[in-house]
Order: C-alpha cells, then structure tokens, then sequence
C-alpha cells in the first residue's frame, strides 16, 4: 500500500497532536491513506506516559526565558525535547493485527505488534545514518538509536568525558491507538540547538544526546535528510500494512 508524505515544515506540537488524532480516525475510516507527517516543531518538552517530571531541570522562569513550551502526552517513553533543526517524523499507520486467542485481546481492542514496529523504525533511521558513514544500533532494553563511544568521539563539540560514551542521536516514542493506527514517532537530531538537552534528562537516562551537526562536516540540509527518510521508510514499510 502507498504511504502519504506529508511536509508540515514547523508546526506547533499541540497542533501536530491534533492533526494526529484527526488523520489516523481517517486512516482507520479507510477514507485516508498510511501516513507519514515530516515536520520540525518550535521548542518543546514532552513528556510520555512514563514521564517522571523530576526529569525537567529548568524551572518555569527558565522555560519562559528560552521559550519552551511543555505537554504531557499518550505516547509511551519518558521526556524529550522537539524544536528547529531535529526532524521529527509521525507515522499513523495500521499495523498488522498479531495472530492471538480471543482471551489475550481486551475487549475492544486489537493486539498489535508494538515491539516490532519500534524496531522497524530503528532500522530505518540506522540505515539512513549509514548513508552518512555513521555507524548506529539499537541498544538492549532501551529505545531510540544510538552511536558507540567510537563515533562519539568524531564530535568537535562534545565535552571529552561524554566522548567516551555511547550517545542517542534520534528518539522514538509511539502509541498504538485502539483501532491499531499509530501515532507519535520518531526525532533524528541533525542540527538542533543542543543546549535544550540541558533543561530535561532525556528518556530519564543520564547518557549524552548527539545530533548530526556534531558528527558530519558539512552539515546535511534538512530537505536532504527527509528525502533519505522518505526513501528508507517507504522502503521498510509500504509491504508491510
């Protein structure tokens, strides 16, 4: 099945969120096709259904000042941080109901594969950063992509002691909604102002947060990196829905 692209450019979260909501009740109408919205967000800290709000450090004056907006929201996952310069991608897809007996479904409400599709998605993002000579991979118990202290150490602008540890450079957080259309997604870091990741302790981990504009000289255009992502997702998923 064919996927919808869709260029939002820089939107408001709350409005993106909206969006969601209203596309993916069409996307399991059937009246709209698979989805996926590209999109960068001014700032922004969202908080998931793990959220822990110890996790933000900066305090209301702080967020005024800087201009963050916050959100508690559905998806799964801890804190992140959105705004200009991280490309942010939501896929509202349906998602191929799991083989299950009748007593392992809630009433209501079909049993995806979750697991699998956070995989996917790493995938994807791995092999678009492979086109960039950046090794990547998924690590385990945690989500989101990460580079090993190798690569880490490539970065001009990192302090030296993170340099010798693994870092994330794109986040995932999703929801399976009731009729088993996703939403949420993922945020690949390519030229963001990185002093934002010192208001919140990401995901709740202490690891660094790394963006492409650390690693590559010169730095891709955003326009270049979402063509890679259009690619490399409708390359993953457009046989599998």
């Amino acid at each position: 099945m064919n996927i919808k692209i869709i260029d939002l450019g820089l939107i408001d979260y709350e409005r993106a969120w909206k969006l969601q909501d209203e596309y993916a009740a069409e996307i399991a109408e059937g009246i709209r096709p698979p989805t996926l919205l590209l999109l960068e967000h001014p700032h922004v800290y969202t908080f998931g259904r793990k959220g822990n709000a110890e996790n933000l450090l900066w305090t209301e004056t702080q967020l005024k000042e800087k201009g963050v907006s916050t959100y508690w929201v559905d998806r799964g996952g801890d804190v992140t941080y959105h705004g200009p310069g991280q490309l942010v991608g939501y896929p509202l897809i349906p998602l191929t109901p799991l083989s299950v007996s009748q007593s392992e479904v809630r009433q209501g409400e079909e049993k995806s594969d979750y697991v699998g599709y956070i995989r996917k998605l790493e995938e994807m993002l791995i092999g678009v950063l492979m086109q960039y000579g950046i090794a990547s991979g998924q690590r385990p118990g945690k989500t989101g992509v990460w580079i090993q202290a190798d690569v880490h150490s490539r970065c001009i602008h990192c302090r030296p002691e993170d340099k010798q540890k693994p870092a994330k450079v794109a986040a995932i957080g999703v929801k399976v909604d009731v009729r088993g259309v996703t939403r949420h997604g993922f945020a690949l870091n390519v030229n963001p102002d990185m002093e934002y990741w010192n208001g919140i302790i990401p995901c709740g981990l202490t690891e660094p947060v790394v963006s492409l504009a650390d690693l590559l000289d010169p730095v891709p255009s955003m326009q270049e990196v979402k063509q890679h992502i259009k690619e490399a997702f409708c390359t993953i998923f457009e046989n599998s829905i």
